[in-house]
């Protein structure tokens, strides 16, 4: 039995312009760049160039044109003088000769220059080898990773050799190959684990009791040595304090990732360009948007020109009217985006200037212990705008300040009630815990149930799995690997 029946339901649907704003709003400054760059190529309507109101919400024709050919209906509705711009001097004119010494540099240096592993067969030209043991050589060098290690095992590689490079060899044959790339530079390259690779960087070394020592320490006694056991050593080696001290400290000037010093490194880093920048004038903490977030456009003249064609013609042909209706399509696409970053310029300015008041005393003094407790919804109550707004801003945008470049993000942090009953922020718990292991004796560090003492005793009464729970977040190693001599 078929009924019918009538349902009301309420739903919210974003249009397709509101989820490009906010994808916008998302885009740090150098990306940012790079979509203007994209919605300049692909629409011909958008210029660069001095962006003037150059029209009045009373001055406005409107063309309704209908072309009926058959059960064909053309229908050109838009406002023309909304798009026309007043500017007729060239964008080129405008720019000559008008940089100063302060402008901004928009131009991003690349690195340029051969890879580790070219150089690193750059190098075995000086070694003579067969033609077999290129090939090995080769092959090893393709195996190096970006730290410099390769980790793989010398049965595997001779695997690989004969199902890949159809070259049939030995482990005894790959393994004396390898000792020769573990001759060349840097010092250390080629090593399969931490322990051979340090021991690769001492061999190279002039000996002297201090590194005879740190040699017999990385050879017989590696495990006592990473976990430091140093009384054990001391028993084990049967030298003194101070010679393990020495040894010890040969052995930290070492390169544990001989391939990150490779100056001709072509590694791509990630280049940040602050979207914010906080100064303090007069005591007062002043905020500025990165001016690259203000991109100057307009509507192409060229296509305005168009325009005024198609509004003083007398007579329309149809496919007069199918090319203005392209024409409005795009301004309308050009129209859109150039509102799309004055909205994108308020929504970062407001919801930064809110974090900066909120934030205040730190900016002031750039002390992390006067971080204030502070979520997402807090600033999103004060500017009136959805916490998912926030959000955007701020897990991608960077704001310069006297201290460094701060993530935004990183400002933000839940509250904790202190003996007091007052909320402070967990950032502030964590410098004072970061600052409590700075000044710890590192011949006793401290363990978690005794830096949960000493914050007790300051104020903050946390549990010792939260103190260790922060130590891991702020990267700090357990008491046992703290120890020093």
């Amino acid at each position: 039995m078929l009924k019918q029946q009538l349902n009301l339901k309420l739903s919210q649907k974003l249009s397709p312009q509101q989820i490009q704003l906010m994808k916008m709003i998302q885009l740090p400054t150098l990306a940012f760049e790079q979509r203007i760059a994209q919605e300049l190529q692909e629409n011909p309507a958008l210029e660069r160039g001095k962006d003037e109101e150059a029209y009045e919400d009373d001055d406005r024709d409107t063309y309704e044109e209908n072309y009926d050919e058959g059960n064909e209906v053309i229908e050109t509705e838009f406002d023309v003088d909304e798009y026309l711009s007043d500017d007729e001097i060239p964008s080129y004119k405008l720019s000559a000769n008008n940089y100063s010494a302060d402008d901004e540099d928009r131009e991003i240096p690349y690195a340029s220059g051969v890879s580790f592993n070219q150089y690193l067969l750059q190098q075995l030209n000086t070694f003579r080898l067969t033609e077999e043991e290129k090939e090995i050589a080769k092959f090893l060098i393709g195996s190096v990773d970006e730290s410099g290690y390769i980790r793989r095992k010398v049965s595997e590689i001779v695997d690989d050799l004969a199902f890949t490079q159809n070259l049939y060899t030995t482990e005894e044959r790959v393994s004396h190959v390898l000792s020769i790339v573990q001759q060349l530079d840097p010092a250390g390259v080629g090593a399969r684990d931490l322990q051979e690779c340090l021991l690769l960087q001492l061999e190279r070394k002039t000996d002297s009791p201090s590194v005879i020592h740190a040699k017999e320490i990385l050879t017989d006694a590696f495990d006592q040595f990473i976990k430091k056991h140093y009384e054990k050593l001391q028993q084990k080696m049967s030298i003194s304090e101070d010679q393990l001290r020495e040894a010890i400290r040969e052995i930290e000037m070492l390169n544990p990732k001989p391939g990150g010093s490779y100056a001709g490194n072509t590694k791509m880093i990630e280049h940040i360009v602050p979207d914010f920048t906080i100064r303090i004038v007069d005591g007062e903490l002043e905020l500025t948007l990165n001016g690259r977030n203000a991109p100057e456009l307009h509507v192409s003249s060229e296509y305005t020109n168009m325009l005024k064609g198609y509004k003083e013609a007398k007579s329309k042909s149809k496919t007069q009217k199918e090319a203005v209706l392209f024409i409005k399509q795009k301004l309308d696409a050009a129209k859109w985006f150039i509102d799309a970053i004055r909205q994108r310029q308020q929504t970062l300015y407001v919801t930064m200037d809110a974090i900066m008041k909120h934030q205040e005393e730190y900016f002031l003094t750039g002390d992390e212990r006067k971080l204030k407790p502070m979520i997402l919804k807090d600033i999103a109550d004060k500017i009136n705008m959805d916490v998912s707004t926030v959000s955007r801003v701020a897990n991608s945008k960077y704001v310069d300040t006297p201290y460094g470049t701060k993530l935004i993000k990183d400002l933000f942090s839940e509250s904790m009630k202190n003996e007091k009953g007052e909320d402070v922020s967990t950032r502030e718990i964590k410098k004072i815990l970061e600052l409590t292991v700075a000044e710890e004796d590192k011949r006793k560090p401290l363990t978690d149930d005794r830096l949960a003492k000493i914050l007790l005793e300051k104020g903050y009464p946390i549990a010792r799995r939260t103190v260790a729970k922060y130590r891991e977040q702020l990267d700090i190693p357990v008491a046992r690997l703290r120890k020093e001599i």
